[in-house]
């Protein structure tokens, strides 16, 4: 019988956390995820260095214990993954929660590292966090619709032809809700 072996998750809660190692992983792996067609930001690929770290360096220097977390999957010393959880720190909408980038590197995909990270996210949202609801905007045609419904997410809404990819190439943008947590 084979052993499954999964992910070790660790969650970065400060800019401070994000070693030069750890930064330099991060940014390959959203690069390699969007050059390998994955939905994870930059609709366009190829990218490269200069057209992700300025943006990755944003969403690190935004991190705060308070409203946004990193989780980050690793095997051994290597990331396989990684997702980020904002908070609105608007009054009104402060019990709901953001789902970000979630992205598994290619050479870690059929793992469960994608499974691995949106459970620890839920959990941490609602313990630590104390939200009640995620949301997310995902973009349509790229079955992502069934990866989030088997974690329990349904879909809220759409956007119709939101996303313009080409002039033949025009998709929904899928909005989901994970309630309660």
């Amino acid at each position: 019988m084979k052993q499954e072996i999964t992910p070790d998750l660790t969650q970065i809660t400060g800019a401070h956390e994000v070693t030069p190692g750890l930064r330099r992983q991060l940014v390959d792996c959203w690069i390699a995820v969007t050059n390998s067609g994955g939905a994870a930001g930059f609709p366009f690929p190829p990218v490269h260095d200069d057209d992700v770290a300025p943006v990755a360096d944003e969403l690190f220097g935004r991190l705060h214990p308070s409203h946004s977390r990193l989780i980050i999957a690793r095997f051994e010393d290597t990331l396989a993954g990684w997702v980020l959880l904002d908070r609105d720190r608007f009054r009104l909408v402060a019990h709901w929660g953001t789902v970000h980038h979630l992205q598994t590197h290619p050479r870690f995909r059929g793992r469960g590292v994608g499974s691995a990270l949106m459970h620890k996210l839920r959990k941490v949202a609602r313990d630590e966090l104390g939200l009640e609801q995620l949301r997310l905007a995902a973009r349509g045609g790229e079955g992502l619709e069934d990866f989030y419904s088997r974690l329990e997410w349904r879909e809220v809404g759409r956007w119709p032809g939101a996303l313009r990819f080409a002039p033949d190439d025009t998709r929904d943008e899928v909005l989901m809700l994970l309630d309660p947590l």
